[in-house]
């Protein structure tokens, strides 16, 4: 079925690439992973909006919805034309069709990805069906370029993604750029604490685990949390976020006690308002390290994890902070100090620059 809609679509595109000529300085975002641009690709629209003379084109996850069908119909018609002619595409996760794609030779295909460094493994580094590892190594095919954040990580992004290594580019992430705005910072405490009164004059303990791709075991991240034991250890003095990844299953949310701000719309301003991350496996750790910001590591079932996801290199060793596995070595972390040797040798290795022009050089670079 998945086939036949790669195939369809792509006959779309096809006759709208012979039909229609080249738009100069059209740019298509594709966005299957964060339809709110509070990601890479938002900081390049802005980057490319600042300078002008640009013509963009959307196309997320919205736009398969099948339940609407005038809104699938201009997904397979208006959409692919608009991609088929753009100059430049870029995009933050795969997107399968693609690999059926005939691309002009004159369009420059940009993948920005959804995530800094390298911490758990992706792309053709994880285990895949035949059909679905067939599709995503036919739509890396078609890319021109694949932005990273530190020459440390080019080759492990080279081997996930297929490609040569000179494709990879180790221009910083655009994302990132957010963070070192200290105006932002300040917007988004105003809104954390007009939003959620309660964090005025306390510290923010921000949990977000990720995903177990089980929905059993979804069911128990937030029992071996143990919110109430935390809470009550922790006092007044910190006021505790929890925000659950979207794929995470569960139809109950036991947050009594915390703020659920699973459906707050942009998670950077979380990120800037928190002063402590409680996760995981969840590359949200990176931003985090980027900040200087303290982050401890609730890994209560790292082997179960390990032998189905694993990582790059060894988690207790590599991540930018303690490693708790029971609720109580949680709370003593979270009352530890800022590991900051551990943390700044995590920060180097995944991220080259510190200075709010990954955007910039993106563009520079790309859009010549």
């Amino acid at each position: 079925m998945k086939n036949l809609f790669y195939t369809l679509y792509a006959l779309f595109f096809n006759i709208s690439r012979f039909l229609f000529p080249l738009k100069k300085n059209r740019v298509a975002f594709v966005s299957m992973h964060n339809e709110n641009f509070c990601d890479s690709l938002g900081a390049v629209r802005d980057e490319l909006e600042k300078r002008g003379g640009y013509d963009f084109v959307y196309i997320t996850r919205q736009d398969l919805s099948l339940s609407n069908p005038l809104k699938a119909l201009a997904f397979f018609t208006l959409k692919s034309r608009l991609l088929a002619t753009a100059e430049y595409v870029f995009l933050n996760d795969n997107f399968m069709p693609m690999g059926k794609l005939n691309f002009r030779k004159e369009a420059v295909i940009t993948q920005l990805w959804h995530a800094e460094g390298a911490f758990k493994k992706f792309g053709l580094h994880i285990p895949q069906n035949d059909a679905l590892r067939k599709a995503e190594i036919a739509a890396n095919s078609k890319l021109t370029n694949v932005v990273c954040s530190s020459e440390g990580v080019r080759k492990i992004y080279a081997e996930a993604f297929g490609i040569d290594e000179e494709k990879v580019l180790p221009l910083g992430a655009p994302r990132a750029d957010y963070f070192k705005n200290e105006s932002n910072k300040k917007v988004a405490l105003e809104e954390i604490h007009e939003r959620y009164p309660e964090t005025k004059n306390k510290k923010i303990l921000l949990y977000a685990p990720t995903f177990r791709d089980d929905s059993e075991r979804d069911k128990e991240i937030l029992n071996n949390f143990n919110l109430p034991k935390v809470k009550k250890a922790l006092g007044d003095e910190y006021e505790i976020f929890i925000r659950l990844h979207p794929q995470i299953h569960i139809s109950e949310r036991a947050t009594e006690g915390a703020t659920d701000v699973t459906d707050f719309p942009d998670v950077r301003k979380l990120i800037l308002a928190a002063d402590v991350l409680v996760t995981d496996y969840s590359s949200i750790c990176m931003d985090f390290a980027f900040l200087d910001k303290k982050t401890v590591f609730f890994a209560y079932d790292l082997q179960w994890y390990t032998e189905r996801r694993d990582f790059y290199f060894d988690y207790e060793s590599f991540v930018p902070g303690a490693v708790a596995k029971t609720a109580d070595e949680l709370i003593d972390a979270v009352k530890a100090d800022f590991q900051k040797e551990r943390n700044e040798k995590f920060k180097s290795f995944n991220f080259s620059f510190d200075d709010n022009q990954s955007a910039k050089r993106v563009v520079d670079t790309i859009c010549k």
